[in-house]
């Protein structure tokens, strides 16, 4: 398979990150997924960090 069609390496660094690290990431992925249908989503930004400060502890 060509290097254009083979896209592993797009998420290799996820794949790879620690579990926490992924935790965040899929936690931020669905919030922002959550927001999706919203025209101006709000408060995105405290959510997020609301996320991190979470897995953080």
């Amino acid at each position: 398979m060509s290097e254009e069609f083979n896209l592993s390496y797009v998420q290799e660094p996820i794949t790879s990150a620690p579990p926490e690290v992924r935790q965040i990431i899929d936690r931020v992925r669905q919030a922002e997924k959550d927001k999706l249908y919203m025209k101006t989503p709000y408060k995105i930004n405290e959510d997020i960090l609301l996320i991190v400060k979470d897995v953080i502890r």
